[in-house]
């Protein structure tokens, strides 16, 4: 059965095309500082958004029209299998990505769940026999349920911290019969509401415990890939652990963890914590932490997880900056953890917007490179801290004063000499790189 009458391959038309079924800037084998695009982007597909999502919200029921929901229970499951893996070919990308209740309904109990998962993993793995695309990473959903009203591995309960132990081990089972370069853990609800009946230590040291147990499981079975935190500052909790970055990266090295995780770095999650999507990037990868991305934006006028698909070319350039700069993704990828607009509910709009989203990386790209190969921004800002690559500056980072000197040094000095920081001239700077990275100049 074809799901997506009338799509063909989605091939590069060139940025004069007007094709909305071409991409206009994503090329898959241009050469971008020594590797193609897609080696350097490594773009994936999000199952829950693109396959599974209705377009339902809290004030109306889903608007999505989707040519397998005439299915229901494991049929639906494996309809969305054929359509998937239809989708991946047209669009041409080399990854996916999935949670375990994505792929295949929960049953009347955790043994039948396991069975449903059994069946459509089986039917995964066949089809990616003859398919280029890989799985990026797989997770378990251990919040949409009731039983994690109060967390999973951060559960008030024993039961629900065992129930979700005993889903993250299927998980990891899945990962390796699948090949998944990645396991993620996001904790959708490992958090508080109040702390008026919350005890934080037992919490965060369960789930210290968790994650190490996690570690265990996957070293006894074998399965190598890389695990990979996904920080989130609320929604649905008032506050969770994995506030952002920095909050994620002092638990894993509390609980000694930092050896067996990095970060996986949603844009809205960035945005929902204060911060920009580029700093979440920066502050993983000057740690080391930076594993993988999750690709989307986020409406400045919510409040909340919009999950847009990218089109901001600032960010996406800003991002693939940091991105360049940390060597690539390694293991990890750009997965568009991004959702159609209510109002775009044609199986076409989801091309469209998949589209949309590797063009504006491209771009990104593209012009971040050519910012790298001209030191463009690095040349500010080491002129900015020069100060510190000579006299009492070089001294103090290579440790070699300590209050003393620095008084004496202090005391001598007749004029302290600043710089400006130039904010508005840098700005304008990308801007020149963006508008000239297509003119020809």
């Amino acid at each position: 059965m074809t799901y997506f009458e009338g799509i063909n391959k989605i091939n590069y038309e060139g940025s004069s095309s007007t094709n909305p079924y071409a991409f206009k800037f994503y090329n898959p084998g241009e050469k971008i500082g020594g590797k193609t695009m897609e080696e350097i982007l490594r773009f994936g597909v999000a199952y829950w958004h693109t396959f599974t999502e209705d377009l339902s919200d809290p004030f109306g029921v889903g608007t999505a029209i989707r040519p397998w929901n005439k299915f229901t229970g494991l049929d639906l499951a494996k309809a969305r299998v054929e359509a998937a893996f239809e989708f991946f070919e047209k669009l041409g990308v080399p990854y996916f990505c999935f949670h375990d209740v994505d792929i295949a309904p929960e049953g009347s109990s955790l043994r039948e769940s396991n069975q449903n998962i059994d069946t459509i993993v089986a039917m995964i793995k066949d089809y990616m026999k003859n398919s280029k695309t890989k799985l990026l990473w797989n997770t378990v959903n251990n919040f949409t349920h009731p039983r994690f009203v109060h967390g999973a591995a951060s559960s008030s309960s024993a039961d629900v911290f065992a129930y979700a132990a005993a889903k993250v081990k299927k998980g990891l089972e899945v990962g390796k019969e699948l090949g998944a370069e990645n396991y993620v853990f996001w904790g959708g609800r490992e958090g508080y509401e109040t702390l008026l009946n919350t005890d934080m230590k037992l919490e965060l040291d369960n789930l210290g415990r968790f994650f190490h147990m996690a570690i265990d499981y996957a070293r006894e079975i074998g399965f190598d890939a890389q695990f990979l935190i996904e920080p989130k500052p609320k929604e649905p909790t008032s506050h969770q652990y994995d506030f952002d970055v920095a909050s994620g990266y002092a638990f894993l090295q509390h609980y000694d963890l930092q050896d067996h995780f990095k970060f996986n770095i949603e844009a809205n999650h960035a945005t929902l914590a204060g911060h920009t999507f580029e700093h979440e990037l920066r502050y993983a990868r000057v740690n080391g932490m930076l594993g993988s991305v999750d690709a989307n934006q986020g409406h400045p006028l919510l409040g909340w997880d919009t999950d847009e698909f990218p089109s901001d070319l600032y960010a996406t350039t800003l991002a693939m900056y940091e991105i360049i700069k940390n060597g690539g993704l390694g293991r990890g990828g750009l997965n568009f953890d991004a959702k159609v607009r209510r109002g775009s509910f044609t199986p076409e709009d989801l091309f469209r917007a998949h589209i949309v989203g590797m063009d504006s990386f491209a771009v990104g790209l593209k012009v971040a490179q050519k910012l790298m190969d001209d030191n463009a921004l690095d040349s500010i800002i080491e002129e900015r801290y020069s100060s510190y690559k000579e006299g009492i500056g070089r001294e103090m980072v290579e440790g070699k004063t300590d209050f003393h000197q620095l008084e004496e040094h202090a005391l001598a000095l007749t004029e302290i000499k600043q710089q400006s920081g130039k904010l508005e001239s840098i700005k304008a700077t990308i801007n020149q790189y963006l508008l000239t990275a297509y003119a020809g100049e």
